[in-house]
């Protein structure tokens, strides 16, 4: 059994929610064992700004090694917006890392999926980390229009982030999804911010909502228990 490290704290909630997975998946793998995780939670206001690149691996790295000295044979960032650096990061990390955007191809290539959206936050989603991992294999990616990631944005820098679910915001969200269904064609829909999940909880539209962060949690489980 490989000790898992968790860099959390991009948000608290999320992270939480990472710890409940993992536990339970791994649980179920093991009949009722629980698997050994050192949590670095970071505070999330000290996020340098996206564009300080360097900066921000600098801050991430930190948390990396102080994961690897205390034990961690491998670990995760329980985020996807820090993931625009994750490539740098990798090269400089002492141990294994696992890549949400690596993991959720992995799933999306499973479910023989062509075309797929991205929500997330705004960096994610004007971004091109997703869509340069994804073209590789030929799997075409729509985010929402400008107005549309306004809205998420917001929703999730002032509501969703501190686990304030709002009914109507899940009505605001879900009506995005059915735009890019009906105009874009989506085959599925990817959940790019580990918060996302905690207010759209269900498939819709009859596509596939993947769940970056049960994605992320349950491979975690997976690379513990046989390194791969």
């Amino acid at each position: 059994m490989r000790r898992i490290g968790i860099v959390g704290g991009l948000g608290p909630e999320s992270t939480v929610d990472y710890y409940r997975m993992i536990i339970s998946e791994y649980g179920k793998q093991r009949q009722g064992h629980a698997p050994e995780i050192v949590v670095y939670s970071l505070n999330m206001k000290d996020f340098p700004h996206p564009t300080q690149k360097d900066a921000i691996i600098e801050w991430l790295l930190h948390a990396v090694n102080s994961l690897h000295k205390a034990g961690a044979d491998f670990g995760l960032i329980a985020s996807n917006t820090p993931h625009i650096v994750f490539d740098e990061l990798e090269l400089q990390s002492p141990m294994p890392l696992l890549s949400i955007v690596r993991e959720t191809l992995r799933v999306v290539k499973d479910l023989n999926l062509g075309k797929v959206g991205l929500l997330g936050t705004r960096v994610t989603m004007g971004s091109d980390f997703y869509r340069r991992v994804f073209s590789r294999e030929h799997i075409a990616m729509v985010v929402p229009n400008a107005l549309e990631q306004a809205y998420i944005s917001d929703k999730l820098r002032t509501e969703i982030i501190f686990n304030r679910i709002v009914e109507e915001t899940r009505g605001g969200l879900l009506k995005i999804a059915k735009r890019l269904v009906d105009d874009e064609g989506i085959e599925g829909l990817i959940l790019g911010c580990t918060e996302l999940p905690l207010i759209l909880t269900d498939d819709a539209f009859g596509i596939r909502f993947l769940n970056t962060s049960r994605i992320h949690a349950e491979s975690a489980v997976r690379f513990c228990l046989t390194g791969q």
